[in-house]
């Protein structure tokens, strides 16, 4: 089969240094997803204080991640143009001065704008944390640092969702995004010292003709399954705590802290996950087995809706923690069908569609459960990742053609 190079870095100088490099990327994605899924820890105080209902709140939650979805791929382009490092930097300080605005207004729609602008800006950490770790290390260790990677979305959004609460019960509503604010900054600065580019290149075999993302059938099918799986997930980050609470007679903080331990057990699963995977160097038939797993545990949530207190948030634990292990191996392998010289832009794509395809997901199951109720929203929400996982199967064969035509 014909083939030409495609440039990949390799980590220099010790392995220490990736592992580095790949600590400040991780920090730098953790900052940026502690707007996206420690948020919806202080939906009840959203609620209460702006006087929003149930669509309203998963509106102003969902603003961020529409923010995201506008900007992901021009932050992907600019990343293989530019290095991660200047596009991270740059993303994050821009959001940290936005959301410092937001913390001095109390109008809703103002709040929701400002928190699309934040989104927007700091998703630069999405494509240029991910295309750092693909440079520096190698395909049998690659699923493992992507999921570490990826375990930085839950952490960020494990400790928002403990320190956001506490913020919001001190200081209100702006005490707590002014903590978001502080946690872009500082994302930034760490990705400044330590997010550093590879220094030297080798060649990477691809398969002649390989078009690029935006022309590439399989990678649109891997971003639509992605969107499809990420319907559950930001549903269930969504309103996990308001369902606790207003269902079950969680306290707030309560239930912020069953979020926060989805968030932290879901980190731990990525990196799991992404090990598993570099055994075979597949991720797609791992993930299609993850999105499975998530519609099974999510007919058993409509099922037990009523059930004893510990067995639901078993179930919605066990739910929430699969909805957010799969990330780290869609990633890996959009970033691996693509190609080192193209990864960001991939991701970016990728990130996208995602983002495109569950962007009403939060809206959508607020409005279920407001005009049905929670054993419904649950039982609809099963469907997709169901025909994520279904949609899968035919690029499973293709993964291993590119793998194994990469590795000749």
């Amino acid at each position: 089969m014909t083939q030409m190079p495609d440039a990949v870095a390799l980590p220099q100088h010790g392995s220490h240094v990736k592992w580095l490099v790949l600590a400040s990327g991780v920090a730098a994605q953790a900052a940026m997803s502690s707007l996206h899924h420690g948020l919806p820890a202080i939906g009840p105080y959203l609620r209460s204080e702006l006087s929003l209902s149930l669509t309203e709140v998963g509106l102003v939650l969902a603003a961020s991640n529409w923010g995201t979805m506008m900007m992901l791929v021009l932050w992907g382009v600019l990343t293989d143009r530019f290095g991660e490092r200047l596009v991270t930097v740059l993303g994050l300080g821009s959001a940290g001065c936005v959301m410092l605005v937001a913390a001095q207004t109390d109008a809703p729609v103002d709040i929701a704008i400002l928190l699309f602008l934040a989104g927007g800006l700091s998703s630069s950490a999405i494509a240029a944390s991910g295309r750092s770790a693909m440079a520096w290390f190698g395909r049998n260790e690659r699923g493992l640092a992507l999921g570490i990677r990826q375990m930085a979305v839950t952490l960020g959004g494990g400790i928002a969702a403990v320190a956001l609460p506490l913020a919001a019960v001190r200081w209100g509503i702006g005490g707590a995004l002014s903590c978001l604010g502080g946690a872009f900054f500082a994302g930034g600065l760490i990705a400044l010292a330590g997010l550093l580019p590879p220094r030297r290149t080798l060649a990477e075999p691809r398969l002649h003709g390989l078009p690029a993302p935006t022309r590439d059938w399989p990678m649109w099918r891997l971003s639509m399954c992605t969107g499809l799986f990420a319907c559950g997930q930001i549903a269930l980050a969504s309103f996990l705590v308001i369902f606790l609470n207003e269902q079950r007679g969680f306290t707030p903080l309560g239930a912020a802290s069953v979020l926060a331990g989805v968030q932290i057990a879901g980190g731990a699963a990525r990196i799991l996950s992404g090990h598993i995977s570099d055994r075979s160097g597949l991720r797609i038939p791992q993930m299609r087995l993850q999105g499975i797993a998530l519609a099974v545990m999510l007919v058993l949530s409509a099922l037990l809706v009523d059930a004893s207190a510990v067995l639901i948030v078993v179930v919605v634990v066990a739910a929430g923690v699969i909805s957010v292990s799969w990330n780290g191996l869609a990633f890996t392998a959009a970033a691996e069908m693509a190609g080192y010289s193209k990864a960001g832009f991939a991701l970016g794509l990728q990130g996208t569609v995602m983002r495109v395809v569950s962007a009403g997901a939060g809206v959508a199951f607020g409005a279920v459960v407001a005009g049905t109720s929670w054993s419904l929203a649950f039982a609809c929400l099963a469907l997709f990742p169901l025909a994520g996982a279904l949609l899968l199967s035919p690029l499973i064969a293709e993964e291993k053609r590119r793998s194994t035509a990469q590795a000749a």
